[in-house]
């Protein structure tokens, strides 16, 4: 497709979702846009317009159930760029062809929220290498049929951004691409509605800047200045740095903090109808210059909000093409301290189905803490209430409710509100290390079996599913990080260990705990690449009643493959299901297992009929 056909094919997009954000200035803004565009495409490398013309050639290339991806700190995975290439046969041989790396551009100096305090988008932390190392990282990335996700943080920079820089040096232009105040009078009626993100590490929403000699709006942390997008600069700036990475060679732009982009008085600020408009624009412009650059949500929010960031919502436009399957994550670990299914099934229920061109990133565990996200509605649909759930499972998670495996740490505790989110590696809140602190062997074997019905559930719903560095591994919290004066006040970096090179050493040892959870993550990527209904163009799941309050059911269907039916025994008892809403003979999980409705204790199971669903998988580079 030629510059001017994805033009053609983008201009409207682009054009309803700037007049939905700037009435007044539709032409001006689009035309800056474009012309953002159309530099960058003039720059593209030839490798770069290659790859685009083999996506456009296969534009669900994200849909394929081939996808299995990896999600990791760069440094404490690899070192540095240059470290990467040396973990590339070790992606490899897990069946990674998605790596996700975090905090990898320039941080500001000092504190940095994990590196989400971006001083210089266009550079990686200096710590990890140069920009030829990033992008010649990413070539070799590619070379071996790897592709990246890198974070976009768009809400926000640094305060040492160098936009900042000249905003604090009396840059007028600088300063309107911030949300700033001479006095008190707009902050105090915005926090009337404003919640807290971190209350215990920066209450409040805004931050007195002392060279300005005014508030800024610091949503997350006071070194975090947000942007102003009802400026149209900052999305023509923003959208310039989006183009840029894109044409380093990103093939995933991960939004970060997408929800929090636009500001309207007397809400919460998150999930306005303009940060929909916002994504929407910026996919319209990468499309137009790179089109093999698609777009992840980092919507971490509730299941009436989630569906819009993949364009399902009353405008229904192009927008992300990925987001995070949150939902599905935090119904797992709430089935796990339940042993029950019914809440899982209700939820699950209410959402629509994504659009056809759209899909999920499905996990267990990210580098992000679990914010225990239940619908109040959901939770008085099966007779509970929500803050009641939200509360039993901040303090099951921590460890301290009767008959609880988990030894999580609290974050974001919020007294006030009754919020408290939950930190931990998946080993930690499985039940892992506590099993092995008290040397008990039958409880290790089950908190084994419960990484690998959470594993089951991500790799069999469909989507993009992710390993977060170490479960593959079993990696356990890591207990420095009380010990480190830059980190003890976030326990996120409980479960941001570093990469355990003697734990990854036992890997093939099935006498090992690491081995066999590594076994069992390894062949749940091998099926799901044989399996066509995994495939996601065209296919849809949804929870079905199994008839067995501790099975938490699913059926997937593919107009191409027909039909399979995922089943997780979230009880610890055996399980029949009675159930059974389609024709299936096999488990391709267990072929030799001929009573397919039969569950044991935490076990998973793929449904399908005999010899309908094999495809050739990709070969592993």
């Amino acid at each position: 497709m030629t510059r001017s056909a994805l033009e053609h094919d983008w201009l409207p997009d682009l054009t309803a979702a700037v007049h939905g954000l700037y009435p007044d200035r539709v032409d001006d803004v689009v035309a800056r846009l474009v012309a953002r565009a159309r530099r960058a495409a003039d720059e593209r490398s030839a490798a770069l317009r290659s790859r685009d013309l083999e996506r456009l050639a296969t534009p669900n290339w994200y849909q394929s159930n081939q996808r299995v991806g990896y999600m990791a700190y760069l440094d404490r995975f690899a070192g540095d760029l240059d470290g990467v290439g040396d973990r590339i046969p070790y992606l490899t041989e897990l069946g990674i062809d998605t790596v996700h790396f975090l905090s990898v551009l320039c941080p500001r100096d000092g504190e940095s929220d994990g590196g989400y305090a971006v001083r210089d988008y266009l550079s990686p932390d200096p710590r990890l290498g140069t920009t030829d190392d990033l992008v010649e990282m990413i070539d070799r990335l590619h070379r071996h049929g790897i592709d990246l996700c890198l974070d976009f943080v768009l809400n926000h920079t640094s305060d040492d951004h160098e936009w900042a820089v000249a905003a604090r040096a009396g840059s007028e232009y600088h300063l309107g691409l911030y949300r700033t105040y001479p006095d008190r009078t707009e902050p105090d009626r915005w926090e009337t509605s404003l919640p807290e993100v971190f209350p215990d590490m920066a209450p409040g929403n805004f931050t007195w800047d002392d060279t300005l000699g005014r508030w800024v709006w610091t949503t997350f942390r006071e070194f975090q200045w947000d942007l102003d997008y009802s400026n149209p600069d900052v999305l023509v700036e923003v959208a310039g740095l989006a183009l840029e990475l894109a044409n380093y060679g990103v093939d995933i732009l991960r939004l970060d903090a997408i929800a929090f982009t636009w500001k309207r008085p007397g809400t919460t600020c998150q999930n306005q109808p303009e940060a929909h408009l916002v994504a929407q624009a910026l996919r319209a412009t990468i499309a137009m210059a790179a089109p093999a650059t698609v777009l992840l949500a980092e919507a971490i929010v509730g299941p009436s909000d989630l569906l819009g960031y993949l364009g399902r919502h009353e405008l229904e436009r192009r927008e992300c093409e990925l987001a995070y399957h949150n939902q599905l994550m935090v119904q797992g670990w709430s089935m796990l301290a339940t042993r029950r299914a019914d809440l899982a099934h209700r939820a699950l229920s209410q959402l629509p189905d994504p659009p056809a061109r759209a899909t999920w990133f499905t996990y267990v565990r990210c580098h992000d803490d679990i914010g225990w996200a239940i619908d109040d509605a959901d939770a008085l649909a099966v007779g509970v209430t929500g803050a009641g759930h939200r509360s039993f499972l901040a303090e099951f998670f921590r460890g301290d409710f009767p008959d609880s495996f988990a030894l999580g740490t609290p974050f974001g505790v919020n007294e006030a509100v009754g919020d408290e989110r939950t930190s931990g590696m998946a080993s930690t809140l499985a039940g892992v290390t506590a099993a092995i602190r008290n040397e008990d062997a039958a409880a290790l074997a089950r908190a084994i079996d419960r990484i690998g019905l959470l594993y089951g559930i991500a790799f069999g719903w469909g989507g993009i599913p992710i390993v977060y560095m170490g479960d593959e591994l079993c990696q356990p919290d890591d207990p420095t990080w009380v010990d480190d004066p830059d980190r003890r006040g976030d326990s996120r970096w409980a479960h941001r260990p570093r990469f355990d090179e003697a734990l990854a050493a036992l890997r093939t040892d099935p006498s090992t705990v690491t081995g066999q959870v590594w076994r069992r993550i390894r062949h749940l990527i091998d099926v799901r690449r044989s399996a066509g209904v995994l495939d996601d163009a065209g296919a849809v799941s949804r929870p079905f009643d199994t008839g067995d309050v501790h099975v938490f059911g699913w059926h997937r269907q593919s107009a191409r493959w027909g039909s399979m039916i995922g089943l997780a025994n979230v009880g610890e008892t055996p399980a029949v299901v009675s159930a059974r809403p389609a024709d299936v003979s096999i488990d391709l999980l267990d072929p030799d297992d001929h009573e397919p409705w039969t569950l044991r204790p935490l076990q998973v199971r793929w449904l399908a009929r005999a010899g309908t669903l094999a495809t050739s998988p990709r070969p592993i580079p």
